[in-house]
């Protein structure tokens, strides 16, 4: 499982900027006018997790594997990007898959670079963005709709269908996303759902880009204020970074980079911070394995019981699940191997019901 991220904004605010300093990679164009990113950026970044460190040293495997995430930038959206404005529709597609979305808007004032809508206003920018995202979705339902409609006659799952998309398409015409619908308990339904990747259906994280100054004091800044508050209305969080900073820091040390952030009061860089939401944002936690061939983190959602959580290395592991033998992080850290928590008495044998935990070290047994 790879939790997937697609990073949306209107033109200068920040969005290709913001993907450079998450991904370390110069591949994104960002410059100070429309559209600067003309294809879809996309890169695999590792999870940062201090854990992998401590069990690499304790383990001393032949390879380390880290959790990944997948970002995606496309091309700044502006008004009218649904109907083909701009170039941002044309890369909509790129982040359908994608399980969450992450909103760039301007939180600084800089007269040396342009916004394209005139003044700094995040809830605008954010209610441009959303109305784009719901008309592009509008879009998608009604193509659905003419092939259900014509497959409809004499089909009652079907027709099923055909109506519940209809009362989809009307929620969303009132200006509704995906999300606040009421999805039918039907398999057929969630297969359109899944196919349709409706993008207002998706998880959204608010990101304020804020200028150097106001990384000191958040506080003065009125714009992440109204954010901040916004956000909290709609039950949604808000990463606050300084993109253009976290960008020029990436050519420094790991030590030198988090020395200038703690200056500015930043204990985690953008990266940890956006990974760190989406994780909480999706319900996502990390489990390990550790043996001399390697040492890994494996992404599973929270909550989810332990044969499922082995279905994330391979769906026999699920399909043939036995048992498995689980010990904590902590524990794992302090007794400094295997062998020493079987000792202690600290290493458990867990059978279909447990529910896996962040930070679990485990062993699954199968037979298929």
């Amino acid at each position: 499982m790879t939790l997937s991220i697609g990073i949306v904004g209107l033109p200068n605010v920040g969005k290709s900027t913001l993907f450079n300093a998450l991904t370390k990679a110069q591949n994104a164009g960002a410059g100070n006018y429309p559209f600067s990113t003309i294809t879809p950026n996309k890169a695999t970044v590792p999870v940062p997790d201090q854990r992998l460190n401590v069990l690499m040293d304790l383990v001393k495997p032949r390879k380390l594997v880290s959790a990944v995430v997948d970002f995606v930038d496309i091309s700044g959206l502006v008004r009218g990007s649904s109907q083909g404005e701009g170039l941002g529709n044309q890369f909509l597609a790129h982040i359908r898959e994608c399980a969450a979305i992450l909103e760039v808007v301007r939180c600084f004032e800089d007269d040396n670079i342009t916004h394209v809508s005139g003044a700094i206003s995040p809830l605008r920018d954010i209610d441009i963005i959303e109305t784009e995202l719901l008309l592009a979705d509008i879009q998608s339902v009604e193509k659905r709709l003419e092939k259900t409609r014509k497959l409809a006659k004499g089909n009652k799952a079907m027709q099923a269908l055909t109506a519940d998309l209809e009362s989809l398409l009307t929620h969303m015409n009132e200006g509704r996303t995906a999300a606040a619908f009421a999805d039918p308990d039907v398999d057929l339904w969630r297969q359109t759902m899944h196919e349709l990747g409706l993008l207002t259906a998706k998880k959204v994280i608010y990101c304020a880009n804020v200028d150097e100054a106001s990384l000191g004091n958040l506080d003065a800044n009125d714009h992440t204020s109204e954010l901040t508050s916004f956000a909290t209305s709609r039950g949604r969080e808000v990463v606050v970074v300084c993109a253009r900073l976290e960008e020029e820091l990436l050519d420094l040390s790991e030590t030198e980079q988090a020395e200038i952030l703690s200056s500015y009061g930043i204990k985690e860089s953008s990266l940890v911070q956006v990974i760190r939401t989406g994780y909480r944002t999706l319900g996502l936690a990390s489990y390990f394995t550790a043996g001399p061939k390697e040492v890994r983190a494996w992404t599973f959602p929270v909550g989810c019981k332990a044969p499922r959580a082995a279905g994330v290395i391979h769906s026999d592991f699920e399909r043939g699940f036995i048992r498995a033998e689980v010990i904590s992080f902590d524990d794992y850290a302090r007794l400094r191997s295997e062998a020493a928590a079987r000792a202690a008495g600290v290493l458990r044998v867990e059978g279909k019901e447990y529910i896996v935990k962040d930070g679990d070290v485990m062993h699954f047994l199968f037979n298929v």
